[in-house]
């Protein structure tokens, strides 16, 4: 069982508002993201904090954040009008999608965005004419460091050193302050190790541009801080000790602004899935394994465990001996098995009906649901 993932007042509190309600759906508990948020505060002091609301854009969870004193990374001309109508001022938000049209940069900026990402001249040549004066983050390009993450970021977003600091120039030839560096050492990133690459780079991009007389000022190092799933992760303060020493060994005194934006790490564990059991099967008489179809799959919430890369737990209220399974969602789709070659067990007591609670998934789960995929609705959520 994972009841170590929650406290008892908290799992009473889930199971109290599951009964008798329809599923699939998601709890998120607010106080354990306010509780998390205070964690990267406490052991981040220096650094800003964005929180990334792709990861979770639930009004209740962002007003919590806001109370907080939170900022915001957003992706999308949406998601800014969300936190301007949640109050939330425009110095207090990034746009930190590198990929972005013209017409948002110029609305993102008269709605008093001045901070944006960026990773490419077309896109510097955009925010220098629709949001100019602005200060720009220039992306570093990750893969290798991303490839040990447990949901890589690939090549899409970032560039070469060498390009990075061409950017740089273009920016300030243009009107822009080059702000900093930012990078991503990839999502679910367990692998400590990962920032001092980054940093290590970083450092030598501060250089060179200070010898082209461009003084950078912050680094922002965007997400990849985990959440507790089957395989557990390092407490955040141990990644925070270790982030500060690299910082320290690579900077001396002269440390630069730190920005931070978790998203995953932040409110991953916040929020538990309710799901039900649709029907229980074996393809053949002596099939070892059963296959286990759920009301919730790829396309209704659980998209991460797309090549079975975020491995959550899995708590079923039936007990007993346990034995190999397979587990598949509800639609009409054969990409739409979650887990086949990770060996999940669950009771052989299971039987249609019975509940399974999807733990740590508080984090692209309900972002990631389809509108209408074979008719399913979107994953409701519920805060509590």
């Amino acid at each position: 069982m994972y009841y170590h993932y929650y406290s008892s007042a908290d799992w009473e509190k889930i199971m109290a508002f599951s009964a008798n309600r329809e599923t699939p759906f998601l709890v998120v508990l607010l106080d354990k993201v306010q509780q998390k948020y205070q964690e990267f505060r406490r052991y981040f002091p220096a650094a800003k904090i964005y929180y990334a609301v792709k990861a979770n854009p639930e009004i209740e969870v962002l007003s919590v954040l806001r109370d907080q004193g939170s900022c915001f990374d957003i992706a999308s001309i949406f998601e800014l009008d969300r936190m301007l109508e949640l109050g939330v001022s425009a110095d207090r938000m990034s746009f930190g999608n590198t990929i972005k049209k013209a017409r948002h940069i110029r609305e993102s900026y008269e709605k008093g965005v001045r901070l944006f990402a960026s990773d490419c001249e077309a896109d510097i040549r955009n925010i220098a004419r629709e949001a100019p004066g602005s200060r720009v983050f220039i992306r570093l390009l990750m893969d290798a460091v991303s490839s040990d993450s447990d949901w890589p970021l690939s090549r899409k977003f970032g560039c070469q050193p060498r390009m990075s600091a061409d950017l740089m120039i273009l920016a300030a030839d243009l009107g822009l302050e080059p702000y900093g560096v930012s990078f991503h050492v990839g999502s679910q990133q367990r692998e400590i190790p990962a920032w001092e690459a980054a940093i290590a780079q970083v450092q030598r991009l501060f250089d060179s541009m200070a010898k082209k007389n461009i003084p950078l000022q912050a680094i922002n190092m965007g997400g990849g801080f985990p959440a507790d799933y089957l395989v557990k992760a390092n407490p955040l303060s141990v990644y925070a000790e270790e982030i500060s020493r690299y910082l320290s060994q690579y900077f001396g005194q002269s440390i630069p602004e730190i920005y931070l934006e978790p998203g995953r790490g932040l409110v991953g564990e916040a929020g538990v899935l309710v799901s039900e059991v649709v029907t229980i099967a074996k393809k053949t008489k002596t099939d070892l394994r059963r296959w286990i179809y759920t009301d919730v799959g790829i396309f209704n919430g659980l998209m991460e465990t797309v090549g079975e890369s975020i491995k959550y737990p899995i708590y079923a209220e039936k007990s007993g001996d346990t034995g190999d399974v397979i587990i598949a969602g509800p639609t009409c789709d054969s990409m739409d098995i979650m887990y086949e070659h990770f060996k999940y067990q669950l009771p052989l007591s299971l039987e249609s009906g019975d509940r399974l609670y999807w733990l740590s998934t508080g984090a692209y789960t309900a972002s990631y649901s389809a509108v209408e995929f074979n008719g399913f609705p979107p994953l409701k959520t519920y805060c509590l």
